[in-house]
């Protein structure tokens, strides 16, 4: 491509010829898209982390989108974070070259932006498949900067979302250079003409919404003509639809994804961090974001019965926490999950892990208001897997509730404390005769049911549903409305008519209840 090139689009077509709107700014369809993790040192900074050598991942070419495109926040997600960044096209392939070699085998640089699902990251575990290989989430243009013009260590990358800057640093302040970066990855694999290295993003990475507008530009101000990429424009828009649970997890967030993906807890919402030593005397409880009080509310006039019904028409079948029974049966039981997970007992484990202040111990001191310990212990019920002492401390905390598929040990004590506690039933042991606790705050499995930290769990008579965050608004509304049709049939067939043709209900007797709910107001 000729320097006159510079800031042009460079043609649609693919590599089978045909051509394609997606890859317009670039060669052709790159045959893989690398992408660093952590690179700058204001990103790294943010995040408390500097790695010692970069890291990468690869993103599919059918996540290219061009300008002026839209991009889909899926339904039931929150947590769409963008990255502006500079993307280098090789121009000649490289391998087994020096650092000093690198930028000649580079053929262009232009903008992009590595967008990312963080509601679906947790179980990617560092690929980011899911999280950001989605269609459309690697705008890449519209213009193409010959590489041959610009000095690597000064482009700069700015991102403007709806009009304002947010992102503004230059190459300067990279921890690994971008030659350095070409010159590793061709150390471990042929980099061919057209592939695209996205080289990370700096601070400033935040959430987008629907209708939000982004804007990334790499231009080198100090080179001669300050050659530009041009503005990568991308707007945000709501996806219809969630995703099957039958074929894979489903969305999560916790309170680490959501800091990560809006840049820091302050700006998620959340209160800052303890960072007291765990010896500390008074180690001090880490708290969460506690439910929307209005949502709480909502969430302790519904049944679970009703609630797991709503679940299973949205798809949901396994979300309810089996052989658990409440210690106060009429107690309500609204929060948000805290875990804790315990793995067979083995001597040598529990010496190691089993005493001092161990994982059990860390996650009831950690607990917060509003919050739920659940605690995988596999449906072992042989064992104690809390006592009073521990039941007290999460009252103390404010802790709306413990929930463990094991036994619970001084049944009468803990039941005394008053906190609304289900568990597999009460047996003397200590934990070490069956368990050895091993750590907190992550995916567990209780009752047959897979528990996240930040889902809603909600118990009563019935026993216990865990409920996405994403759909708890959608389902309680769901389910209060099935509570007050469910109470006026109910009233219907104590005045003596018969349940045929009204429950379920025909047309005629819905076309009375929906005249009914008029007139309620």
């Amino acid at each position: 491509m000729s320097a006159d090139q510079t800031a042009s689009g460079a043609g649609g077509g693919d590599r089978t010829g045909d051509p394609d709107p997606r890859f317009a700014a670039l060669p052709g369809r790159p045959g893989k898209i690398i992408a660093v993790h952590l690179s700058y040192g204001s990103r790294a900074d943010q995040r408390g982390r500097r790695p010692e050598a970069p890291s990468y991942f690869l993103k599919p070419s059918s996540s290219v989108a061009p300008t002026q495109g839209t991009v889909e926040r899926p339904a039931g997600t929150e947590l769409l974070a963008f990255e502006g960044e500079v993307a280098l096209v090789i121009g000649r392939p490289a391998r087994h070259v020096t650092e000093e070699e690198a930028w000649s085998h580079v053929g262009w640089v232009t903008a992009a932006n590595d967008l990312g699902l963080y509601d679906l990251r947790a179980n990617d575990k560092g690929s980011n498949t899911r999280s950001k290989g989605r269609d459309g989430y690697t705008p890449v243009g519209p213009g193409l900067v010959d590489a041959r013009l610009v000095d690597p260590a000064a482009l700069r990358v700015r991102t403007w979302v709806n009009d304002e800057l947010v992102q503004d640093d230059t190459t300067a302040g990279l921890i690994f250079s971008l030659p350095q970066i070409v010159a590793d990855l061709a150390q471990h694999l042929t980099l061919e003409t057209g592939d695209v290295i996205l080289t990370g993003t700096p601070a400033g990475s935040s959430v987008l919404a629907p209708g939000d507008v982004v804007e990334v530009e790499v231009d080198a101000p100090t080179a001669e003509g300050a050659p530009t990429s041009g503005r990568l424009v991308t707007t945000v828009v709501q996806g219809e639809g969630g995703f099957d649970p039958e074929l894979g997890s489903l969305p999560a967030v916790d309170d680490t994804q959501r800091a990560e993906a809006w840049g820091s807890r302050e700006a998620a919402g959340l209160p800052a961090e303890d960072t007291s030593s765990i010896d500390a005397p008074e180690h001090q409880v880490a708290t969460r974001p506690a439910l929307d009080p209005d949502l709480r509310e909502r969430l302790l006039q519904v049944p679970v019965a009703g609630l797991s019904q709503q679940l299973r028409q949205r798809g949901l079948d396994n979300v309810t926490i089996d052989g658990v029974q409440p210690l106060h049966p009429g107690a309500k039981l609204v929060g948000v999950a805290r875990t804790l997970r315990f793995v067979p007992n083995r001597e040598d484990l529990f010496r190691s892990h089993g005493g001092g202040y161990n994982a059990q111990k860390r996650a009831f001191d950690a607990v917060g208001e509003g919050e739920v310990i659940v605690i995988e212990a596999r449906g072992e019920a042989g064992s104690g897997t809390l006592g009073d002492i521990l039941a007290i401390r999460a009252h103390a905390n404010g802790a709306a509730g413990i929930v463990t598929d094991g036994g619970v040990r001084d049944h009468d004590a803990v039941a005394a404390v008053g906190i609304p506690v289900y568990s597999a039933g009460a047996h003397p042991a200590v934990l070490g005769r069956r368990h050895v606790p091993w750590d907190h705050d992550l995916t567990i499995a209780c009752g047959g049911t897979t528990v996240q930290p930040g889902d809603i769990l909600v118990g009563d008579a019935d026993g216990v549903v865990v409920i996405p965050p994403g759909l708890a608004e959608e389902v309680v509304d769901a389910a209060l409305a099935k509570e007050a049709e469910d109470a006026w049939i109910a009233e219907r067939v104590a005045e003596g008519h018969p349940v045929d043709g009204l429950f379920p209900m025909n047309p005629d007797w819905r076309a009375r209840y929906d005249t009914w709910l008029q007139e309620q107001g």
